[in-house]
């Protein structure tokens, strides 16, 4: 959720009107009291927020370093697709947790409407310049990529994510593939309402 901040108003400053500035600056706004919400939850659990955090720091700003975006467009393409496989994954595991820790992801991971922002912006880009298509196609299966690599790589550095990814039963490859499988057909799903083909 922070990274999801600094993006998002990263991308604000790249935006080509006010319009678009002020709608990314507002989600962005959004994003930090997010993780705001997390953080107070993390100490709830008796935890340091960011002692919790730090293991998975390298891996998230490792991904958002190999993925950033060339301009606006791919930032935009990045807040709607490389955002949404996170929120999938993070619902896929949140089902596992505490009740209330679960009501907390969901309610991080709720849309607001901010699908429908990113969808008919790259789309009227897109119908404005048929060509990127093309582009953008490639950058959103390049998304996928790093993303299911991280994740890979984190659970398998980390026996307690990979639990959790599978419901604490244990390592599971058949589970964690149906998993990743499930992420991945969400991730075609957001490639086709921006009518870009995922492979």
């Amino acid at each position: 959720e922070l990274q999801a901040f600094e993006r998002l108003a990263a991308d604000a400053s790249m935006a080509p009107d006010i319009i678009h500035r002020a709608a990314l600056a507002e989600m962005a706004v959004g994003e930090f009291g997010h993780y705001q919400l997390i953080c107070a939850r993390i100490v709830e659990m008796g935890a340091d927020a960011a002692d919790a955090m730090e293991p998975f720091r390298a891996a998230i700003d490792g991904f958002h370093a190999s993925t950033a975006p060339a301009d606006w467009l791919e930032g935009m393409v990045k807040a709607y697709v490389g955002d949404g496989i996170g929120t999938d994954f993070y619902r896929e595991v949140a089902v596992y947790l505490d009740p209330q820790t679960k009501e907390l992801v969901d309610a991080v991971c709720d849309d607001l409407g901010h699908s429908a922002f990113f969808v008919d912006t790259i789309r009227e880009e897109i119908e404005r310049d048929p060509v990127v298509a093309g582009r953008l196609a490639l950058w959103g299966r390049r998304l996928m990529g790093e993303a299911l690599v991280q994740a890979q790589n984190e659970a398998a550095e980390h026996q307690g994510l990979a639990s959790l990814m599978i419901g604490g039963q244990g390592p599971d490859l058949i589970e964690l593939g149906a998993m990743f499988k499930r992420l991945t057909d969400n991730h075609r799903d957001r490639m086709m309402s921006l009518g870009l083909r995922a492979a």
